[in-house]
């Protein structure tokens, strides 16, 4: 039996290593994608038939060349977890026009390039997942978030927009809203006095990603 691939764009130490252990437990082969090469080397370490594949995913050219690397390598995808974001974190005085065309490129461009990427294999077979990872800002821009909110709703827009397009042909897209503070080593030494149960823990946000790509279709 062919392995399933799982594809995660934004492989870093929180939520996209959760999403790898998650889906390489489950049997699955896992492409780990990001701008940088550490995590992804220690998360190779760490987690079995996975890859690494440096990728920009701003630049048409990386997706041609990765996405082709990975379908050599692994075989079609049959997930893309698409958790690429932005830090672009300011209110309208001290965010520059690059900075907020940045952000939606990393949000919402990129997002469309990994798309068409894995779609035709997807629709060759009928099904397929993809799972973008979203946040409040998608849906309230708060005062000092004016790149990043503007972006995450771009996404969440362009998410809706697949689902309905994709739904019929068997490709289920999920966007998922993440309305609370991710535990990782960077936002506990933010948020020092912050109770445990403040923060949500990326293995069980894992579990949610991995049932949606278990939804049944009539649900």
């Amino acid at each position: 039996m062919k392995v399933p691939v799982c594809v995660i764009v934004g492989a870093g130490p929180g939520n996209g290593a959760a999403f790898a252990r998650a889906f390489s437990g489950a049997g699955y082969h896992i492409a780990l994608l990001a701008r940088g090469r550490d995590n992804l080397d220690a998360l190779v370490s760490e987690i079995a038939d996975a890859r690494a594949y440096t990728y920009d995913a701003t630049d048409p050219a990386d997706a041609q060349r990765v996405f082709a690397a990975i379908r050599e390598d692994l075989g079609a995808p049959q997930v893309l977890i698409y958790n690429a974001s932005s830090r672009a974190f300011g209110d309208l005085d001290a965010t520059s026009p690059d900075v907020f065309e940045n952000a939606w490129r990393v949000n919402a461009y990129g997002c469309l390039l990994a798309a068409q990427q894995v779609v035709p294999a997807m629709r060759a077979a009928g099904l397929g997942n993809i799972v973008v990872i979203g946040a409040t800002a998608s849906l309230k821009g708060a005062a000092g978030f004016v790149a990043f909110a503007a972006a995450k709703a771009a996404q969440r827009s362009l998410a809706q927009s697949l689902a309905r397009q994709l739904g019929p042909e068997g490709i289920h897209v999920s966007y998922v809203i993440i309305d609370a503070v991710v535990d990782t080593p960077g936002s506990r030494a933010m948020l020092p006095e912050a109770p445990d149960g403040f923060f949500a823990k990326p293995d069980d946000i894992a579990e949610s990603v991995f049932f949606l790509t278990r939804q049944p279709r009539s649900a």
